[in-house]
């Protein structure tokens, strides 16, 4: 008689980025999600954005933008999300959890880019985001043609957001360290 051995969420995950071309995994509150890789205009769009922080002096600022870092959130034992692209301290190596993901204390901002997986960036990440105290968090959201910024989290959840749209420009939450202004339609578009 065959021995049945359960396997965890983790070692769903890894199966999951292993087995499945073209997809990385996240485990939201429990829940194991496929994420597409992204598409070119989400490449240009995360390309335009990791410029213009490093054009800001991010590292004079104390941080570093990169993309696709995993982040362990506090909402679940195995739970973990991997942001397009994050601002995190300098030092954030330090703060190793395990998984490749680093303490939500090491992030300064996170910013999701839309995809086919639209609802999830919508919102399980920004309650995941909020309850994990990340100070600002951006979603690029190209199915509602908008920009949309969760700031400064109070008991786990962001106060109302602020929404932008088209012609306007994205001024980065100072909680980031950075002063910066990202126009609308270069976050939407990828491009000048």
């Amino acid at each position: 008689m065959g021995c049945s051995q359960r396997t965890t969420v983790l070692e769903a995950e890894t199966w999951l980025t292993r087995e499945l071309e073209g997809y990385r995994g996240e485990v939201l509150y429990g829940r194991l999600t496929a994420t597409p890789w992204p598409d070119a205009s989400h490449q240009l769009i995360l390309t335009e954005v990791a410029r213009a922080f490093f054009e800001a002096e991010t590292r004079r600022a104390g941080s570093n933008c990169l993309l696709g870092i995993g982040l362990w959130l506090p909402t679940g034992p195995d739970d973990f999300a991997v942001p397009d692209l994050s601002v995190v301290e300098t030092d954030f190596q330090d703060t190793h959890v395990q998984h490749h993901c680093y303490a939500p204390h090491a992030f300064r901002l996170v910013m999701e880019v839309t995809a086919d997986n639209w609802s999830d960036d919508l919102g399980l990440k920004v309650d995941c985001y909020a309850a994990a105290g990340i100070p600002a968090h951006l979603v690029v959201d190209r199915k509602h043609d908008e920009v949309v910024v969760h700031a400064d989290p109070v008991d786990g959840e962001y106060p109302a957001p602020v929404r932008y749209r088209r012609g306007q420009t994205v001024p980065v939450p100072q909680s980031v360290g950075v002063a910066l202004d990202l126009p609308v339609d270069t976050l939407l578009d990828g491009d000048d």
